[in-house]
């Protein structure tokens, strides 16, 4: 007779345990490796609608120049700020962003006054300010060693010039509504931090001088072009500074350019001979915008001179019968200054001429001038002798007459230099101008984002900061959602009644499931 034992095995319980120990360790291990891997090595997205949260190219160019990279001591940042400010979160997102794109060279530290006192009081009596308002301080001292505060030559206390201050409320414009309430319309954090990064690590603005009294200029309208102009300087960290040319024996070589803006009344042979002892002598940069109506004669023999006549004429076209005033076109290629720019195509609104632009001409050659064409006009367009005739129907069909009319390529920009561009120990010395027979699209009723980009990296090209040539920060604007009384109420019932009964339902309904 056989038979069969069962054996009844005990399970090995230190086994199980202590195999449930190790992969609980690993999983935790592998948690926290992970964790300090992404914290080192991850990528960045922005997926906000308009990229409100990355750089522009001009200010990461910057961030990557020797201006910055080159430093031997890191630019300290110190974000003395609220945290119930509305706009803290996006303003802190946007000082961490340059500290982490400038490779190590910006140490940003943040301060809530309120919550960190004590702090905020070694802040203040460090750099003897008083916080009034929210602001971020850029200190690019090149050695702690050097006093923060100098005495200025009429006795007071001032800020060393290698540092500055952006206060909150430079960061938004404001506008009047309908109620007569302020409110944020833009936010214009990003340029006005390049502005004053750009500022403590070159100590001091740039300096334009404006021929003011060849210009009608009427300084007390808001939205003059001159204004916008100064504006958009003043965001680059150039002054734009009036002067009278009548009676001046020279230019100041230690200005850092020269303006001619909407010239309305011509120069003297005195005056010629001065601007032209300024545009011969070495690092001398021009900036002049003509308006398509007027170019006086003695302005444009000096720019005939250097390969860039502006035309009498006015760019226009026709389509379906409608005559367009407005240029179309698109940047021209191979400027190393406007990449960002090239090939893209834009409107200036407004009236133009063109610029005849002589390119590779022998004569100037010999005299190392290089004129060089950067916006080409569509070549449906041409250039219109007899406007005012052809604006009021008086010539027949308002067509292009190959007789009187100039016709493509039209140009309304030109860069020009003067000097050995191609040997490097000599591009120091090269002088510069840039020249628009444009100035309508400053208006900011008609001003387009590359326009300005265009010129922005024209005038940083002028005085010689490649570095912050590209596209610029984009403003942010705030937008209202019109909504009539009878949905806001509606919304404020939902949000304050019907929601939180709900809620209260809910609960109601999972508390009686466990009672039954």
């Amino acid at each position: 007779m056989s038979h069969s034992s069962n054996r009844s095995s005990s399970p090995n319980r230190f086994g199980i345990g202590f195999f449930s120990i190790l992969q609980l360790s690993l999983i935790i291990f592998s948690i926290f490796f992970v964790n300090y891997l992404s914290s080192k090595n991850y990528i960045r997205w922005d997926f906000s609608r308009s990229a409100d949260y990355s750089l522009s190219n001009s200010t990461l160019n910057y961030l990557d120049s020797a201006a910055v990279r080159e430093r031997k001591k890191p630019i300290q940042w110190i974000m003395a700020y609220r945290r119930s400010d509305p706009f803290y979160t996006r303003i802190r997102a946007l000082a961490e962003e340059y500290e982490r794109r400038s490779g190590n060279q910006i140490s940003l530290e943040v301060i809530d006054p309120l919550r960190n006192p004590e702090r905020a009081t070694q802040f203040t009596t460090k750099y003897q300010l008083s916080l009034v308002s929210d602001l971020i301080l850029i200190d690019a001292r090149p050695d702690e060693n050097i006093p923060v505060v100098l005495e200025s030559e009429q006795g007071s206390k001032i800020l060393n010039s290698n540092i500055t201050i952006a206060v909150g409320e430079e960061m938004l414009k404001y506008t009047v509504d309908h109620q007569q309430q302020r409110r944020p319309s833009e936010f214009l954090g990003e340029s006005l931090l390049t502005a004053r990064l750009v500022e403590a690590v070159e100590g001091k603005p740039k300096t334009f001088l404006f021929l003011a009294d060849k210009s009608r200029v009427e300084g007390d309208q808001k939205d003059h072009s001159w204004n916008r102009l100064a504006e958009v300087l003043r965001f680059r960290n150039i002054v734009l500074k009036p002067v009278n040319v009548m009676g001046l024996e020279r230019i100041p070589s230690e200005i850092d350019g020269l303006a001619i803006i909407s010239p309305k009344y011509d120069f003297t042979e005195e005056e010629i001979r001065v601007l032209e002892a300024y545009w011969n002598q070495p690092r001398s940069s021009l900036l002049i915008m003509l308006d398509a109506e007027y170019c006086p004669p003695a302005l444009r023999t000096f720019l005939r001179s250097k390969g860039v006549t502006p035309r009498k004429n006015r760019i226009i076209s026709m389509e379906n019968g409608r005559l367009i005033t407005s240029a179309k076109g698109h940047f021209v290629q191979g400027i190393p200054f406007l990449k960002d720019l090239a090939g893209q195509s834009s409107t200036f609104e407004g009236a133009s001429s063109s610029l005849e632009v002589r390119e590779n001409a022998e004569d100037l050659n010999m005299k190392m001038i290089s004129p060089t064409p950067l916006f080409q006009v569509a070549n449906t367009y041409w250039g219109e002798t007899d406007f005012e005739r052809n604006l009021k129907g008086e010539r027949v069909g308002r067509e292009f007459d190959p007789t009187r009319d100039v016709s493509s390529p039209l140009y309304i920009a030109a860069s020009i230099t003067r000097g050995s561009t191609n040997q490097e120990e000599y591009a120091s010395e090269v002088s510069r101008l840039i020249v628009t027979s444009n100035t309508d699209f400053l208006d900011p009723q008609r001003q387009r984002a590359e326009n300005i980009d265009f010129l922005s990296s024209s005038i940083n090209w002028l005085v010689k900061r490649e570095a912050l040539t590209g596209s610029i920060a984009r403003t942010i604007g705030t937008y209202k959602l019109p909504l009539l009384d009878i949905q806001v109420t509606f919304l404020n019932r939902m949000n304050l009644i019907y929601m939180p009964v709900a809620f209260a339902l809910v609960g109601l309904m999972v508390y009686s499931s466990r009672r039954s």
